[in-house]
C-alpha cells in the first residue's frame, strides 16, 4: 500500500484495539459536567470530541502529538540549508504519532509531488467566477471542483466494506493535500497577478513549491511558508474548521466535501478571517495617524478608540489560551532573525507591548494576549504580499494537514456519525422548574 500508509494502518489498528478496551472497561464513566451557559454559549469547554493529532493547553499552547512548537522547530527535518521545519514532517507526525526521519519526510514529499496534478476543469470552474470574488470563495469552489476525483465516493457507490473506508479516505486526503497548493496559487495569480500563472517545480518541497507558484523565489519566503504551514496546521478538534471537517466527514462525506465545509468555517471573521482583519486594522491605524511608525502612546490611544467604538482588537484573545500564543512567538522569532528593522513588523511588536495591559484592565476579558493571527500578516507584507484578503487561503492550505490527518484517523477508528442532542428553551424552563426529569434524553 505504501510505506506511510502501511505504518498508518498498523498504528490505527493498535489504537482501535486500545479504544475498544477503554470503552469496554470505562465506557460508562462520566466526564465532567455541562452547565446551562455552555449549552447556550457555543459549548465552550465541553469535552465531546477525540482528536488524536494535537491537544491545546491553556498555558502551554498547542502540542502536536505531545511536541510543542519550539520542539517541532528543533526536531523536525528541514530543507537543505534551511532552519524551519518541513510541514511534511509534521503531517507524518500527526498521522503516525512518531517523529519522522529525513527519509520519511523525503518520501512524503515525493508522494505529494506525484499526486499533485490538478485536472483542467478545476481551473475552468474557478475562471467562471467574477474576478472580484473573495479568495476563500474561489478556494472552496476549487476544492468542490476537485471532488470529481474522489476515490472514496466512487468506491462507496460501487459497494465496499466499512472496514475498508479508511483506505480510500487516506488516498483522497493525500491527493487533496498534494493539489491544494496548486489551486491556491492559481487563485492568487489569477486575482492579483493578471492571470500570469507559474507552473509547479517538481524538485521543491511542498511549501517551497507553493511559494514558487505564488511567485516568491526568495529563499527566506520559502522558509516563512514552511514555518507558516507548520504552525497553522492543527489546533485540536473543537475549532470551527477542524470540527466542521470532522462533522461532515462523520456522515461519510468524502474528504473533498468535508474539507470544503471546514474551509467555509475558516472563512468566518471569528475564525481564520481574523488574520486579514489584523493587518487591515494596522493599515487603518497607520492611515489615520498618518505614519508608518506610530509611537506606543499613539497605538494605545488608537486601541482605546477601537474599544470605545464597541470593536475588538483583532489578533488578541483566544477561546482557550491564557498566555501568549507560542505560534505568535515563533513568528516573532522569525521576524527578529530575518527582518528586525521592518517598520510594520516593529509596529506589531509595539502593539504587543501596548495591548495586553489595556485589555487586562477590562474585567470580562480573560485572555489579553496575542494569538497566531496577530503577527502573520506583517511577515507576509515584508515580502510584498500585501493582499490581505488572501491570507486565509494560506491558512486553509496549512490547516488541511491537521484536519485531513484527523479524518484518516476518524475512518480508521470507525468513529460514528456525530449527532448531539438539542433541546428547546421551553424544555429548559420546564427542567429548571423540576417539571422535566429526563433532561438531555
Amino acid at each position: 500500500m505504501g510505506i506511510v500508509k502501511d505504518r498508518f494502518k498498523e498504528k490505527s489498528d493498535q489504537t482501535a484495539a486500545e479504544i475498544k478496551e477503554l470503552l469496554k472497561e470505562h465506557g460508562t464513566k462520566v466526564i465532567g459536567e455541562v452547565q446551562l451557559s455552555q449549552v447556550y454559549q457555543g459549548m465552550r469547554g465541553m469535552t465531546g470530541l477525540v482528536t488524536e493529532t494535537s491537544l491545546l493547553d491553556a498555558q502551554e499552547g498547542i502540542r502536536f502529538r505531545g511536541y510543542s512548537i519550539p520542539e517541532l522547530r528543533e526536531k523536525l527535518p528541514k530543507a537543505p540549508g534551511g532552519s524551519e521545519p518541513l510541514p511534511e514532517g509534521l503531517f507524518y507526525l500527526m498521522l503516525i504519532g512518531e517523529l519522522p526521519t529525513e527519509e520519511d519526510v523525503q518520501h512524503i514529499t515525493s508522494v505529494l509531488q506525484r499526486r499533485s496534478h490538478v485536472p483542467t476543469h478545476v481551473f475552468h470552474t474557478i475562471e467562471a467566477l467574477p474576478l472580484n470574488t473573495h479568495p476563500m470563495t474561489q478556494f472552496v469552489v476549487g476544492i468542490m471542483a476537485l471532488q470529481t476525483e474522489s476515490q472514496f465516493s466512487k468506491k462507496y457507490a460501487s459497494g465496499m466494506n466499512k472496514k475498508d473506508y479508511w483506505d480510500s479516505i487516506f488516498d483522497d486526503c493525500m491527493d487533496l493535500i498534494a493539489r491544494l497548493p496548486r489551486v491556491a496559487a492559481y487563485i492568487y495569480r489569477r486575482k492579483y497577478k493578471f492571470g500570469d500563472h507559474i507552473q509547479p517545480n517538481g524538485l521543491l518541497d511542498w511549501a517551497g513549491n507553493f511559494a514558487h507558484m505564488l511567485g516568491y523565489e526568495d529563499d527566506t519566503f520559502k522558509e516563512l511558508m514552511r514555518l507558516y504551514m507548520t504552525i497553522h496546521a492543527d489546533h485540536e478538534g473543537g475549532n470551527v474548521s477542524a470540527h466542521a471537517t470532522h462533522l461532515v466527514g462523520s456522515a461519510l462525506s468524502d474528504p473533498y466535501l468535508s474539507f470544503a465545509a471546514g474551509m467555509n468555517g475558516l472563512a468566518g471573521p471569528l475564525h481564520g478571517l481574523a488574520n486579514q482583519e489584523v493587518i487591515k486594522w494596522i493599515f487603518e491605524m497607520q492611515g489615520e495617524l498618518k505614519t508608518e511608525t506610530p509611537t506606543k502612546e499613539q497605538i494605545a490611544d488608537y486601541v482605546k478608540k477601537t474599544l470605545s467604538e464597541g470593536k475588538v482588537v483583532p489578533g488578541y484573545g483566544h477561546a482557550v489560551l491564557r498566555k501568549t500564543d507560542p505560534r505568535f512567538l515563533a513568528q516573532m522569532e522569525f521576524g527578529k532573525k530575518h527582518m528586525p528593522d521592518d517598520k510594520l513588523v516593529q509596529t506589531v511588536w509595539n502593539v504587543y507591548e501596548v495591548v495586553p495591559p489595556i485589555l487586562q484592565s477590562i474585567a470580562k476579558i480573560k485572555n489579553p494576549w496575542p494569538n497566531v493571527d496577530a503577527h502573520s500578516g506583517s511577515l507576509l507584507v515584508h515580502f510584498g504580499m500585501k493582499e490581505y484578503e488572501y491570507y486565509t487561503v494560506l491558512f486553509g492550505v496549512s490547516r488541511a494537514l491537521g484536519v485531513l490527518a484527523s479524518l484518516c484517523w476518524d475512518r480508521a477508528l470507525g468513529y460514528a456519525l456525530e449527532r448531539p442532542k438539542s433541546v428547546t428553551t421551553e424544555q429548559v424552563k420546564k427542567w429548571l422548574k423540576g417539571q422535566d426529569e429526563i433532561w438531555g434524553e
